[in-house]
């Protein structure tokens, strides 16, 4: 009875071990083929101190569209998105420094202004001159840093789900946060599993594995995280810069959004007076990935529109 005690004991400690790692193995071969349908290849480029991770591809003559995802995640979020536009624009869609692929240097300055230098460093590297920049949550927060801040780099401003403004009203991460217990800053699963149901009001299906890989990876990345978060929370908030954004600019936002209050995008409307308003009923903070098609077309409407402005503006 013992030996079958010691065996089983093994068997799960074995399977407590691996399992998270099979997720690891699964998560890159699905990221490598969602990469390779999308015609998008790994490329890392140096910049200034440091070399940052990017998927890229598309037409190499064509207008750029630069993708922003937001803090704790990577640029993986934006592989199906990706791929309805590689026919028309040259993507670009790198790890922010810290996530992804890049090393974390602990105090490295990973706030927005630095993030956003960091970017206009990348399109130098890529040999781009201007670029339509979308951007999720803290990816936004980025995106509005740099066309506030580098206007001559950005050709339309696309928003999605922005962090980087006052909240209008508490919300349940800041609520969080101020008793201590930021969501983003993970122990155990069950904080994990908390942490997967804010972030998506219609998520796709998604294997057991893969959230045991991911659960354990937030764990892991807890103190980076930390200071990843402090660094970009502690950046000063864009609104008085908004104003200055002249370019075809897009607020989208899921109605159901957990991380970030659906009214701050009123904050964003009223500082941004030009652009144009989506709210997706239904929808949680990654419309990109819950419903990706009418992201798509939203975002491609901006597009659209910023190539007539291009086409007109002297």
């Amino acid at each position: 009875m013992l030996v079958i005690v010691g065996v089983l004991a093994i068997v799960a400690l074995w399977v407590w071990w691996t399992y998270p790692r099979v997720g690891n193995v699964l998560f890159e071969l699905i990221a490598w083929v969602e990469a390779r349908r999308s015609g998008l290849k790994a490329v890392t480029l140096p910049i200034k101190g440091m070399t940052l991770a990017t998927y890229q591809g598309g037409r190499g003559h064509a207008p750029a569209l630069l993708l922003l995802h937001g803090f704790s995640a990577d640029k993986g979020v934006w592989l199906g998105f990706a791929r309805h536009f590689v026919d028309d624009y040259r993507v670009i869609i790198p790890d922010l420094a810290g996530h992804g692929k890049n090393t974390f240097v602990p105090g490295g300055d990973y706030s927005i202004a630095a993030q956003a230098r960091r970017m206009v460093a990348l399109l130098d590297a890529c040999h781009v001159d201007k670029v339509h920049v979308i951007g999720s949550s803290m990816g936004a927060y980025v995106a509005s840093w740099l066309a506030t801040h580098y206007p001559e780099r950005v050709l339309s401003l696309g928003l999605i789900g922005a962090a980087g403004v006052n909240l209008p009203q508490p919300n349940e991460v800041e609520e969080l946060v101020n008793r201590g217990d930021n969501p983003f800053l993970i122990h155990t699963r069950a904080q994990f599993d908390r942490f997967f149901a804010m972030t998506m009001a219609a998520p796709p299906s998604i294997p057991e594995v893969l959230l045991a890989a991911e659960a354990q990876s937030y764990i892991k990345r807890r103190e980076e995280l930390a200071e990843i978060f402090a660094n970009f929370s502690d950046s000063p908030r864009i609104e008085p810069w908004l104003p200055e954004v002249r370019v075809p600019s897009l607020i989208l936002w899921g109605r159901e959004d957990r991380m970030v209050p659906v009214a701050s995008a009123h904050t964003w409307l009223a500082g941004i007076p030009h652009a144009r308003l989506v709210i997706l009923d239904g929808i949680g903070h990654l419309p990109m990935v819950e419903s990706t098609q009418q992201t798509v077309d939203h975002c491609r409407e901006l597009l659209d529109k910023a190539k007539v402005y291009s086409s007109i503006r002297p």
